[in-house]
């Protein structure tokens, strides 16, 4: 088996070389001045080690990657129940559509794309006011990172708010059907700022280690989810996390990965490693480019695939 460190290391050298970047999120102004230029990626072991390189102690908006971390609250929120509001499958549609929604009578077809992290959301808020729902949000990724240092990037929020139209429509098309039970407004600001957590690869890999092992904080050893609720959280990583660009992600990298249109990519490989890479160009589907280019070396040399060598 390859060095991790040193596997690592060329990946980021090999990306910092490459000219082909892809393009920065626009439609959110304050995105639109990241520097395409930067490149993240941080590996956490099972063993305890973290191999790190290139910008991967800078933060950057971690947009829909936060739908793994809501999910996770509402399931321990709602259980099951929570799939009578949002479905599990794939959408093969842009992640804002409107059109699908029409046809399924308001109700999303999976937690991951805009109107089902809506349905998320709402869940919950379950009565409680925003700053105590996004309080909520906040401690629980801070904990599962072991750090306290994450925060909401206010910055990034407003920019949301500003010009997430299209958010606002959906949410008030699925109150049209009932299928959001709180105020509008109160869904749409703690959506809009539970996106704009601000992250680092290094923070964000720690915070996914307990999708990468049953459930469980490897450091702590302490259980955070049930190992079943872990392998059906990765299950939807895998089918739904990258839009309609999923199909391609887990044919290239075989892996469960939830993407964000800030660059950012958190990737599962089940018993060895959570892996958090971050690059800001997009590919047309709204994905990191190098992100998911970086990801698909980094699981053929340590041979990480879950479908296998």
């Amino acid at each position: 088996m390859p060095q991790l460190d040193a596997v690592v290391r060329d990946i980021a050298e090999e990306m910092s070389r490459r000219d082909d970047r892809g393009e920065v999120a626009t439609y959110i102004p304050q995105l639109a001045h990241v520097d395409p230029g930067q490149f993240g990626l941080a590996v956490a072991a099972a063993d305890g080690s973290i191999a790190c390189a290139g910008h991967s102690d800078t933060p950057f908006s971690i947009q829909s990657i936060s739908k793994v971390f809501t999910l996770t609250l509402a399931l321990g929120v709602a259980g099951d129940q929570l799939w009578k509001r949002v479905g599990r499958e794939p959408s093969g549609n842009a992640f804002n559509s409107i059109v699908q929604l029409e046809l399924e009578q308001g109700v999303p077809r999976n937690p991951f794309i805009n109107a089902g992290a809506l349905a998320v959301t709402d869940v919950i808020l379950s009565g409680h006011p925003p700053r105590e729902a996004l309080g909520e949000i906040l401690r629980f990724i801070r904990f599962a990172a072991q750090d306290d240092s994450i925060h909401i990037d206010e910055h990034v929020a407003r920019s949301e708010k500003a010009t997430g139209f299209r958010n606002v429509a959906l949410a008030n098309f699925m109150k049209s059907f009932g299928v959001l039970q709180n105020p509008v407004d109160y869904v749409l600001g703690t959506y809009f700022h539970h996106c704009a957590i601000a992250m680092s690869c290094r923070q964000l890999a720690l915070a996914g280690r307990f999708l990468a092992h049953s459930g469980r904080n490897p450091d702590t050893n302490c259980s955070m989810i049930s190992p079943e609720r872990a392998r059906r959280i990765n299950a939807l990583m895998l089918t739904c996390g990258h839009y309609d660009g999923s199909g391609e992600f887990a044919y290239r990298v075989g892996l469960p990965g939830k993407s964000g249109v800030g660059g950012g990519i958190l990737a599962v490989a089940p018993s060895h490693a959570s892996i958090a890479v971050w690059a800001p160009g997009l590919d047309p589907t709204g994905n990191s480019h190098l992100g998911r280019i970086a990801l698909e070396k980094l699981a053929r040399k340590m041979k990480w695939s879950i479908f296998g060598e």
